[in-house]
C-alpha cells in the first residue's frame, strides 16, 4: 500500500467498518430496492471501471442491483448536483472526487450545490496517481534528463486529460517545481490525450497509469515517473517524480462514496459496512490495483476529516499554480 503523507490521521481506516444500528420495530431493513451509483464522468475512463467494478461487489453486498449511471459534466459538477438534489434515502450514491468536493469552489465562479453541506461521507474509495510519460523522440530517460531537455525547448506542449483534471495540476505543479515552460494541452480525457502522444504530436503527457502503461513496454511510450508521493505496486519499478531531485511533489487524485445529505446515519453505517467489505474483496482489489490505483475505505467520520483537510490543499492549488477554466 501506498502511504500519503497527508493521510497519516486516518490510521488503519480501511479495516474499519461501523456496526449496526438499532432499526424501529415498524422499519424495513435498508436496502429494498435498486440503488444508483452515480458516475460523474464520461463512460470508459479508469473512474468509470473502477466504479463499475464497485458496483458489481457492492450489489453482492446489498442483495440489490447497483446501477452505475454516467452523468459527465463541468468537472464532475454535474452528476454531483444531480445527486445533491437526490432523496436522503440512500438509493442515490456519488463516486465524488477532489474535483467537487475540494477543488471546483475555486475553480468555478459558482457551483449548482454546496460541496460542504449538500452531501454526507460514507467512505473513502480509491486515490489515483498519474504517470509522465514522453514520446520516444524525446532524449529523455529520467526526470533530471526531461527538465534539461524543456529548458533547451521552452514552450513544448504537454498533454492532459482535461482543464482542472489531476493530469492537469500535475502538470502545472512540474512546471513549477521545475522551473520549466511548458504550453498545456487540455484533451477531453485519456482517450484523446494518449493517442495524440503516440503519435508524436504532443511530446509530454500527464495520464492516468491505466492508459499509460499500456503502450511503455512497447516503447511506443517512455514512462519517466508517477505523481504520488511514493511508487505506485502495479509499476513498483517506476520512480516517482520527487525521488528524481523533487522532494515534495504529489499529486494524486482521490475517489470517495458520498450521499445527500440528511441521509439517515443508519442507511450510512450500513452503505459504509458494504462499501468497507466489497472493497475488501481480493478479486475486485486486485482488478482496480491493477489499474494503478490504491485501495482504501475509512469510517464516515474520518472521510468528514479528510475532506475537511483537504479542500484548503486543493484550493491553494489552483491558486498557486494559477489553474483557470
Amino acid at each position: 500500500m501506498i502511504g500519503f503523507d497527508r493521510r497519516h490521521f486516518l490510521g488503519a481506516m480501511g479495516t474499519l467498518a461501523a456496526g449496526a444500528w438499532a432499526l424501529p420495530a415498524n422499519a424495513q431493513p435498508f436496502p429494498t430496492k435498486p440503488v444508483m451509483l452515480v458516475i460523474p464522468f464520461a463512460p470508459g475512463g479508469p473512474t468509470d471501471t473502477m466504479a463499475r467494478l464497485l458496483a458489481t461487489q457492492l450489489a453482492i453486498e446489498l442483495k440489490q442491483p447497483v446501477i452505475s449511471d454516467n452523468k459527465g459534466g463541468a468537472g464532475g459538477n454535474v452528476g454531483a448536483a444531480i445527486v445533491a438534489r437526490a432523496a436522503p434515502d440512500g438509493y442515490t450514491l456519488l463516486i465524488a472526487t477532489n474535483g467537487p468536493l475540494a477543488a471546483n469552489a475555486a475553480l468555478f465562479s459558482e457551483l449548482p450545490f454546496n460541496p460542504a453541506t449538500d452531501f454526507d461521507p460514507v467512505s473513502l474509495f480509491t486515490f489515483l496517481p498519474n504517470m509522465l510519460a514522453v514520446h520516444p523522440s524525446v532524449p529523455a530517460k529520467n526526470i533530471q534528463e526531461l527538465v534539461t531537455y524543456l529548458k533547451a525547448n521552452p514552450s513544448l506542449p504537454y498533454a492532459s486529460g482535461g482543464v482542472g483534471t489531476s493530469s492537469h495540476f500535475a502538470g502545472e505543479l512540474f512546471k513549477k517545481m521545475a522551473g520549466v515552460q511548458m504550453e498545456h494541452v487540455p484533451y477531453r480525457g485519456d482517450g484523446q490525450s494518449v493517442p495524440d502522444a503516440l503519435a508524436g504530436n504532443v511530446k509530454v503527457i500527464f495520464c492516468s497509469i491505466l492508459a499509460g502503461m499500456n503502450w511503455t513496454p512497447s516503447g511506443k511510450l517512455r514512462a519517466l515517473a508517477v505523481t504520488s508521493a511514493k511508487r505506485v505496486p502495479v509499476v513498483s519499478d517506476l520512480p516517482t517524480v520527487a525521488e528524481q531531485g523533487f522532494p515534495g511533489f504529489d499529486l494524486t487524485a482521490w475517489y470517495a462514496i458520498m450521499v445527500p445529505a440528511h441521509t439517515p446515519k443508519d442507511v450510512i453505517h450500513t452503505l459504509n459496512a458494504a462499501l468497507v467489505k466489497a472493497m475488501s474483496n481480493t478479486e475486485i482489489k486486485a482488478k482496480i490495483e491493477g489499474m494503478g490505483a490504491i485501495v482504501e475505505s475509512s469510517t464516515p467520520e474520518q472521510l468528514k476529516e479528510f475532506i475537511a483537510a483537504e479542500v484548503p490543499r486543493w484550493t491553494k492549488l489552483v491558486k498557486d499554480l494559477g489553474i483557470k477554466l
